[in-house]
This record gives structure tokens, C-alpha cells and sequence, in this order.
């Protein structure tokens, strides 16, 4: 019997129903931000929100944060849509996969802070309830890089390397078939990250954005490492003497603005997750 030293990548990641194309990628987001609505709002009514909160706020947040996903992308990594021989309406077709996630988080939460002014619940205590729920999502959004052949790492001859096909594989490695699966590592980075996050959270009640501001430090922390290992165009910058991705720069920015957070936080009191829940309470009691 023969084993498979590698994993092999999927011959295609679009399948038609009829005239309608069904894209891996585009699946991935859809079924991640279901799966995160789920877990964010049973974790939301724990702490004493209304239910049907998460859902509400998901309707702004999603589609703000893809487009922010989007120009985060695009603003990074512009020669790839601007310049010479480059077609600049490229930049709306994000099916073919391009979206960074700081961009998403950035715009997912201004949509997010907005829905929570207009629904009078605390954007924080939000936060907080979808924390774990975020790197789930993420986590499943990574198989769409699977199916488009993209975010691998460095050659390598481990037993769990990603076949890439020739037409994917960046200039001057095109004599390599197998890959790190950096989509694979990130995934189940996030995966534990989520366990260790709803682990902490029930023993110590995290508020006031701690649940979050450590889902940002964990996400970096992978993140940094896992980038060391990326091998796609990318742009670079300097850090402590190092010529970097920028990626990686923005996880240590992050990271340390997040662990900030995280002890200035702890000495807040904690705000009710419900704001208008308890301003009606207040209303009867008048």
C-alpha cells in the first residue's frame, strides 16, 4: 500500500449549479460568519444580552468588514492591481480571493460599534462574546486558501506538505512541488486559540474588551511566526534591524496595543452587556 507524503491540493475551487458558480473561498466566508454568529450569540445571552443581538450587529459588521478586509489588501500590496501591465478593476474581484485581515477587523468593528449605538447594547460586551467566535470564523475562512492554492510557505519534504500546482507557485520555485500549508497552521492556531480563549473566559469573566483584546494577542502571536514561513509577494519593512513583511509589523504593532488593553481594561468597572435592557427596566420602575 502507498502512503501520500504530502497533501495534495484540490484541482478546482469553483463548481457550477447551472449558470451559478459556487466558489470555495466565498463558501468559506459565508459558512465562517454563520458558524460565528452561532457562538457569538449564544456566548452574548450568557452574559445577560437580548437575544437576537449578534445577529443584528453581524447584518453591519459583515459587509463593513469585507470591504475593509479589501482596501486593507489592496492598500498593502497595491502593485498588484496598480501599474504596468496590471488592471486596476481587478481590486473588485474578491472572489479571487484578497482579503487582509486587519482591514476585516477594523471595518467589522466600526459596523459593529455603529449597530451597537443604534441598538443601545455595549460594543464591548459585544466584543467580548465574539472574541472566539472571530478566530473560528477565521479559521474556517482558511479553507478557501486550500482551494485557491495560496498563503502556502517555503518548500519542505514533511509528511503533512501541500502539493502546489505548477501554474501557483511564485517565480523560482517553480522546480519545488511541496510546501509549507501555512493556510493549515493558521487554522489550527485559531482553532486552539478559540479552546484557550472560552477556557480563560469562563474561569476569570473577562470584560470590558479583555476576551477581545486577547483574541487580538493570540491571533498576532501566530500570525508573527506563521508569516516567517510565507513565501508570496509581500510587502516589507524594517524591524529591530530586520527587513520584515509588513504583515508582521502590524501583528507586533497590534499585539502590544492589545496587551495595553488588556491591563488598562482590568481596573474598569464592567459595564452591562444590555444598555437598553436596563434603561427599559429603569423606565418601569419610574
Amino acid at each position: 500500500m502507498t502512503m501520500l507524503a504530502y497533501i495534495p491540493s484540490p484541482s478546482e475551487g469553483v463548481w457550477h449549479l447551472g449558470p451559478l458558480p459556487l466558489r470555495a473561498y466565498a463558501l468559506g466566508i459565508i459558512i465562517g460568519a454563520l458558524v460565528a454568529i452561532w457562538i457569538g450569540e449564544r456566548r452574548y445571552q450568557a452574559r445577560g444580552g437580548r437575544a437576537g443581538i449578534i445577529g443584528d450587529v453581524a447584518i453591519w459588521a459583515i459587509p463593513f468588514g469585507i470591504v475593509g478586509a479589501r482596501i486593507y489588501h489592496v492598500a498593502t500590496d497595491p502593485e498588484l492591481y496598480f501599474g504596468e501591465g496590471r488592471n486596476a478593476l481587478d481590486v473588485f474581484l474578491i472572489w479571487k480571493g484578497g482579503l487582509g485581515i486587519w482591514g476585516a477587523v477594523a471595518g467589522g468593528a466600526l459596523g459593529a460599534y455603529i449597530a451597537c449605538r443604534r441598538y443601545g447594547v455595549s460594543f464591548s460586551a459585544v466584543a467580548d462574546a465574539l472574541a472566539p467566535a472571530l478566530l473560528v470564523a477565521q479559521a474556517i475562512g482558511r479553507i478557501g486558501n486550500y482551494f485557491n492554492q495560496e498563503l502556502f510557505g517555503k518548500p519542505t519534504d514533511l509528511p503533512w506538505a501541500l502539493e502546489i500546482s505548477p501554474e501557483h507557485r511564485p517565480s523560482g520555485y517553480l522546480d519545488q512541488a511541496t510546501f509549507h500549508p501555512t493556510f493549515l497552521y493558521e487554522l489550527l492556531w485559531n482553532l486552539a486559540a478559540a479552546a484557550l480563549i472560552i477556557a480563560i473566559d469562563r474561569k476569570f469573566r473577562l470584560t470590558n474588551g479583555r476576551a477581545f483584546a486577547l483574541y487580538a494577542m493570540l491571533y498576532t502571536a501566530g500570525r508573527f511566526w506563521i508569516e516567517q514561513l510565507r513565501i508570496d509577494e509581500a510587502n516589507h519593512v524594517a524591524l529591530f534591524g530586520a527587513d520584515v513583511r509588513f504583515n508582521v509589523l502590524t501583528s507586533v504593532v497590534v499585539f502590544l496595543l492589545a496587551l495595553t488593553w488588556f491591563v488598562v481594561a482590568r481596573k474598569r468597572p464592567a459595564a452591562p452587556a444590555d444598555e437598553g435592557a436596563v434603561q427599559d427596566v429603569r423606565s418601569d420602575r419610574d
